[in-house]
């Protein structure tokens, strides 16, 4: 058993910068288990600027200085921050309000065709399971208004919250995109000054991280304005709403696409019931969604790290359990920064380190 330590040690840990990068990781995976929730907008920020960073960086291949070119992309994101705040956002509580309006009606009709389903089909239903069924839904509905109710109550902190995020994530991203230079410094001031290790794995971290970021923002707005549109243009409800969904979901592959695909459905069918349009409009939908997978994501993703999908749910559950929803959001960038990390990492021959 010590020989294969030994061996690990010289292989992976024989260098003294490896052994400075372990020591880093072990600090910011620390700082983040206890400090995650203070910490969250500050990573927001971070990968909002490594996504305008790249509009910066397409401006000074264009021989303008650099200046210009961090003014221009402190401009685009001012200006699609504020449109978001002021334009998408109320429409979308708007639509969301009123979704949940509508949800005890849509609760009801869905339980009188359930209450149906023992007359219309007796082989595969029976009238104890569809009792059980809408009484087990009614419990879960009553546990979900209260937590609603509760949850409502509570949340003026959270709301303060918001708005100072609200606040701090834009001036947070200014500074990152004007002052990218002395935060790099002053960090590296506490490294060695010979790191070439260190400066070939940042620099492959950086490049991954920096076309994943920039890669699911292009997507997230792809995915969402083309199925606001194609919501839109079968006057489905919701459009706003249901399009932000699906364009947030592709943040989290998969699992996302899962679960946003359930509302979809529910509003489409209380909408236009089991009809032609009903059909279009999930099969526009499912269109979508294949041309994301098979089209869209290995175009903007080439140069990027993949993951394989259990890593994905891996990654999704380990976060997320230990962020909460932040953890979720920030899975899969976390997690390909882990995957180039592990790539990039330096790794000796143990038989010549000996």
């Amino acid at each position: 058993m010590k020989e294969v330590l030994v061996r690990w040690y010289h292989r992976y840990l024989s260098e003294e910068e490896a052994v400075i990068l372990l020591v880093i990781l072990a600090l910011a995976f620390t700082a983040m288990l206890v400090f995650g929730d203070v910490l969250a907008p500050v990573l927001v920020a971070v990968i909002l600027a490594y996504l305008m960073q790249g509009v910066a960086n397409f401006l000074s291949h264009r021989d303008l200085p650099s200046e210009v070119g961090v003014a221009a992309s402190t401009f685009l994101f001012l200006g699609g921050f504020f449109a978001f705040l002021f334009g998408l956002a109320p429409l979308v509580w708007r639509q969301s309000v009123a979704l949940l309006r509508e949800a005890p009606a849509m609760i009801e009709a869905g339980r009188k065709v359930l209450v149906t389903l023992p007359e219309e089909y007796p082989v595969f239903f029976t009238q104890q399971q569809v009792n059980e069924l809408t009484g087990a839904i009614q419990t879960e509905m009553a546990i979900i208004g209260q937590a609603l109710v509760t949850k409502g109550l509570s949340s003026i902190p959270s709301v303060l919250a918001t708005i100072v995020y609200l606040i701090l994530i834009p001036l947070m991203v200014f500074f990152f995109l004007k002052d990218r230079e002395q935060l790099v410094t002053w960090f590296v001031g506490f490294l060695p000054e010979k790191r070439p290790l260190l400066d070939r794995i940042w620099g492959e971290l950086s490049q991954q991280f920096a076309n994943y970021a920039r890669g699911k923002g292009i997507e997230v707005l792809i995915i969402g304005l083309s199925s606001y549109f194609v919501f839109a243009l079968f006057s489905l409800s919701y459009a706003a709403l249901l399009g932000l969904l699906v364009g947030l979901s592709v943040i989290v592959p998969y699992i996302g696409a899962a679960l946003v695909t359930l509302p979809v459905v529910v509003v489409a069918y209380f909408q236009f019931g089991v009809t032609p349009d009903f059909y279009w409009v999930i099969g526009a939908y499912l269109v979508i969604q294949v041309l994301d997978g098979n089209v869209l994501v290995p175009l903007l993703f080439s140069e990027a790290v993949n993951l394989h999908p259990v890593a994905i749910v891996i990654a999704v559950l380990f976060f997320g359990g230990i962020w909460g929803l932040w953890g979720v959001f920030f899975a899969i960038p976390l997690a390909t920064m882990v995957n180039a990390l592990l790539s990039a990492w330096p790794a000796r021959d143990a038989w010549s380190a000996e």
